[in-house]
């Protein structure tokens, strides 16, 4: 292609940029002064069905570019516009370079501002005494299942789910030297050791492995040592200057870990594609399980989700976590619900949220 050619279309890309930028400056405009709408009558800026709403219609419009990239996109523009709207702070388990903080940083892009906490009880307690408006926690993994620590909290907690994220964990072998044959010793969260066990046992079956309170932790580890290595992420190996030594450990080649977004309020606004979580304790008689899930079936809503956890301090008695598809404003899932409270000792919905595609 000649010269002159490729200089005029980067002219006409400079051209689109400057109305890009402009584009981009009028929606900060309109944003900014939906939040001080917002602000008279303490209505939050984050509405997870609208923002739902708008990547499907703009993936609905994208031509040929990729979903992944246009929502990658928009989700830094609706960020961005948000954070006009008003800052919002965001718990997640710590430090910097976790699953949980790449599922905090896809939901709300690089506007929001980030607190890394200790532990899953650290962030439930950050969103409750108002240090963060809203904490981002795993629930489930496709191959370890659910995450105890998350589930035991929401029984005493007043927090409701307003969004899910859903997202693949890919796990590198990372380490401060870069060498293979240094690696004596391999540090992750259980979690991650676990998903790699067969892995490991091939690769390295005489290096010792060691818990750490999260994978981010564990490269932070592995980075202090010459025969250290960590079971962690690629923004982990960015993050903490390691070489990745392989890719894609994972034992199952589909690995993905589902997250929730607490916060005061549930999402409100039903997006027309809602799941719906909730806590039941039930009497021990015989067929009550069945009498339970009767409502669910007779309103043909479909369970995706039921899992039982041991009541604490009640030894053998369970509650039970359920997750089924609409929102609770639907009537059929308002009559679900009437019903299952009837013959509940105690029901709690813990939230209805756009679900995450």
């Amino acid at each position: 292609m000649p010269a002159k050619t490729i200089d005029r279309l980067r002219r006409r890309i400079d051209r689109i940029d400057d109305a890009l930028l402009r584009l981009v400056s009028e929606r900060a405009q309109a944003a900014r002064a939906i939040g001080r709408a917002k602000a008279v009558d303490g209505r939050s800026v984050y509405v997870p069905a609208r923002e739902k709403k708008i990547l499907e219609r703009l993936n609905r419009r994208r031509g040929d570019l990729p979903a992944p990239v246009v929502r990658a996109v928009f989700r830094e523009v609706i960020s961005a516009c948000r954070s006009l709207e008003r800052g919002i702070r965001v718990a997640y388990l710590g430090p910097e370079a976790t699953y949980s903080h790449m599922a905090a940083r896809e939901q709300f892009g690089a506007g929001a501002a980030f607190a890394p906490v200790d532990s899953i009880p650290q962030v439930f307690e950050e969103v409750e005494r108002g240090a963060a408006e809203f904490g981002v926690v795993p629930i489930e993994n496709s191959t370890d299942g659910v995450v105890t620590h998350t589930l035991d909290r929401f029984l005493e907690s007043s927090l409701r789910i307003a969004a899910e994220i859903c997202l693949d964990v890919n796990h590198c072998l990372l380490s401060r030297r870069g060498d293979p044959r240094r690696v004596r010793r391999i540090f992750s969260h259980p979690q991650g050791l676990a998903q790699c066990r067969r892995w490991i046992a091939l690769h390295y079956p005489k290096a010792s492995l060691h818990e750490a309170p999260s994978t981010a932790s564990a490269a932070r580890e592995a980075a202090k040592l010459d025969d250290g290595a960590a079971i962690a992420s690629g923004l982990a190996a960015e993050v903490y200057g390691l070489h990745v030594l392989a890719e894609n450990i994972q034992d199952l080649s589909f690995n993905a870990t589902r997250f929730v977004v607490i916060g005061p309020e549930d999402s409100a606004e039903p997006s027309g594609d809602d799941k719906t979580s909730a806590v039941f304790s039930i009497r021990d008689e015989v067929g009550i399980l069945h009498h339970m899930l009767e409502p669910f079936a007779e309103n043909r809503i479909n369970l995706t989700r039921i899992e039982s956890r041991p009541l604490k301090g009640k030894p053998w008695e369970y509650v039970f976590f359920v997750d089924f598809l609409g929102h609770r404003r639907e009537p059929r899932v308002g009559r679900a619900l009437g019903k299952l409270g009837k013959l509940c000792q105690m029901l709690k919905v813990l939230g209805s949220y756009p679900v995450w595609r």
